[in-house]
């Protein structure tokens, strides 16, 4: 959720240092329930991405296999499956173009947040992290509050420079789907859809990481 860089899968491609375009996609219903949707796709860098899956080592870390990623999302979407309001857990992988698609169905916005951060707490236990104490996302029943996860920024910061260029071609999508019209938002480069009922934002992933604020937003929804 805003987690990209929201995900244990992510955060693990992220080290394969390649061109990224990630949809983050959230419908939330009037009694606040809803479907989280997370793509990943990389299709554009697989060439780039095998070569480095095809080393035993990068700068001195070992890079996973195939089946050590798709045993790494496996892991993730049982674990996450098990979370108190969490249900319908989905989880697609392309292992030759490097695309990655979840999606859930959660009872409210706080189960959510709290699922998603007991299942990553659980699989980089040994890695420091603020997901207990940050909130990126937030519903009073009329307005969303979103943000990104300063722990994905930083995982992303580490990429050499050459790295970070390719982010410049990568995009983040954040799409926030309501029952009812929407009545307001505060980021002014935020786009409403046609029928008033979905806001879509859309930054290169190399200014998300510049700054983290771009993908701040509050959206309040017509009673």
């Amino acid at each position: 959720m805003k987690k990209w860089i929201f995900l244990a899968f992510s955060i693990c491609l992220f080290t394969l240092s390649s061109c990224i375009e990630i949809i983050d996609d959230i419908s939330l219903n009037n009694d606040g329930t809803g479907t989280f949707r997370y793509t990943i796709n990389l299709s554009s860098s697989k060439v780039k991405v095998n070569s480095i899956l095809a080393l035993d080592s990068l700068d001195g870390k070992p890079i996973p296999s195939k089946d050590e990623i798709k045993a790494k999302l496996t892991e993730f979407q049982a674990k996450l499956s098990s979370q108190e309001g969490i249900k319908n857990v989905q989880l697609e992988e392309d292992l030759t173009n490097y695309i990655f698609k979840l999606s859930c169905e959660f009872q409210n916005i706080e189960l959510l947040q709290s699922g998603i951060k007991k299942t990553l707490a659980e699989i980089i236990q040994h890695q420091k992290n603020d997901m207990d104490t940050y909130q990126w996302i937030t519903w009073n029943g009329n307005a969303l509050s979103r943000s990104i996860p300063q722990m994905a920024v930083e995982q992303a910061k580490i990429l050499k420079t050459e790295d970070m260029e390719l982010l410049k071609q990568g995009t983040y999508t954040n799409i926030t789907r309501f029952e009812n019209e929407v009545e307001k938002f505060e980021n002014e480069t935020a786009v409403l859809a046609k029928n008033k009922k979905a806001v879509m934002l859309r930054v290169s992933t190399y200014s998300l990481i510049k700054n983290v604020d771009l993908m701040k937003n509050k959206i309040t929804i017509v009673n």
